[in-house]
């Protein structure tokens, strides 16, 4: 299918690479919609289902349909209204995953179960279909019907234990990264499902969990433990391991440096005026240099104080020396690098232009872009039920009881 091909009913494809399948999104909040946003932005055929406006009861989160959240979770979807909790809706959503490849969940594990569209009934009317579901803490177990929450998982998971100053007490981080994160292992385990079924030809049921991903980004500090019984603690904005990597003011600003290596710490003393660092025993090695932090790190402050951020950045890069400014979001988007990339993706479609988060990811012959703003609620219901073979007045009929 060529780049720009117009499916029947659909808009402008994002992408090519995944326009051949086929998502239902029941999800709302954030970790579902953002494993959904991955399906979207690479062009799958998304179809978010929410409830008929008499009983919608609202986003959770209480942002508002129109805010910049929901419209960067929504984009390059389309909507429709369907009552889960009816008979009727249940029968019409079993026929559209006939014919889907993917549904997307983030319920509470019972919910599912007792609407009657969990996996086991759905495989019974499609066999390939891929079922991902997302949760607080898992599908079982002693906490699966616990509400799950980003800061519940950043706090059970570890991460508020090592982040802030040493002595501060837990720091939440600054986004939601245990939603954020499942969402996007749901996305990956639901593409490693779609290449699954090419071979076995069956699909299969994708867990993720916010707690089980908030874990896995532990990464390295889970592994000190786990492989050397060492419980990490906070260290502020020093890097636990390799030093000195922190930030460090300037005349004007705040930057950080990442001097670890013996190399790079060479090139960095020389690069500050302070080659005698180098023979100094409380920094001549790395071991020293741990040891050593709370005197080394002023002594490297009193340098950089003399210089602004700007003339540090570019004499510490043109040594070899890993170094960036802090930026406010605001500078963020000012830089050059990130405007190259091409981070903020504009859509002026419906006469609307408006600025997105693009995906982090770019393919050489499919890229990703953003066509289409997030739908109004039910906006393309007429259109979705038209597809699967209801007439108009069937679909009134509907709409009447307030089945859609």
């Amino acid at each position: 299918m060529p780049e720009g091909h117009v499916a029947p009913g659909h808009a402008i494809q994002a992408s090519t690479a995944l326009s051949r399948f086929k998502v239902l999104d029941l999800t709302r909040v954030r970790s579902g919609p953002t494993c959904v946003r991955q399906l979207a932005d690479w062009g799958a055929q998304v179809i978010k289902i929410e409830m008929p406006p008499a009983l919608d009861e609202g986003d959770p989160m209480g942002g508002p349909r129109t805010g910049s959240d929901f419209q960067n979770l929504h984009r390059n979807k389309r909507a429709m209204t369907l009552n889960l909790k009816s008979p009727e809706g249940v029968a019409l959503f079993k026929k559209l995953a006939e014919t889907a490849d993917v549904i997307v969940e983030n319920f509470r594990p019972d919910v599912k179960k007792r609407l009657g569209i969990d996996y086991e009934a759905i495989a019974a009317v499609n066999p390939r279909i891929v079922y991902a579901s997302i949760s607080g803490f898992g599908q079982d177990g002693p906490y699966a019907g616990r509400p799950g929450f980003d800061q519940i998982a950043q706090g059970m998971g570890g991460l508020m234990s090592i982040t802030g100053l040493p002595g501060q007490g837990p720091v939440r981080v600054g986004i939601p990264i245990a939603d954020l994160t499942a969402g996007i292992f749901a996305a990956q385990g639901i593409l490693v499902a779609l290449l699954e079924r090419e071979v076995s030809g069956k699909g299969q049921w994708v867990q993720s969990s916010l707690l089980q991903a908030q874990i896995f980004m532990l990464d390295f500090q889970a592994s000190r433990w786990l492989m050397e019984s060492q419980v990490p603690k906070q260290a502020g904005n020093n890097h636990p391991t390799s030093i000195p990597t922190g930030v460090f003011k300037t005349s004007d600003g705040y930057m950080n440096i990442a001097a670890t290596g013996q190399k790079i710490w060479q090139r960095f003393c020389e690069a500050l005026g302070k080659p005698e660092w180098l023979k100094d025993e409380r920094y001549a090695t790395a071991a020293a240099r741990s040891a050593n932090r709370d005197a080394l790190n002023p002594e490297i402050e009193a340098v950089t104080l003399t210089d602004t951020m700007a003339n540090w950045v570019a004499k510490l890069n043109a040594a070899g020396v890993p170094c960036g400014p802090i930026y406010k979001v605001d500078e963020m988007f000012a830089d050059p690098q990130v405007q190259h990339l091409g981070v903020a993706q504009h859509c002026a479609a419906d006469g609307r232009d408006v600025a997105y988060v693009g995906q982090p990811i770019s393919l050489s012959r499919t890229p990703s872009k953003v066509v289409s703003h997030p739908p109004a609620l039910g906006q393309h219901t007429d259109e979705v039920l038209v597809e699967i073979g209801l007439d108009k007045a069937t679909i009134d009929d509907l709409r009447a009881r307030q089945v859609i």
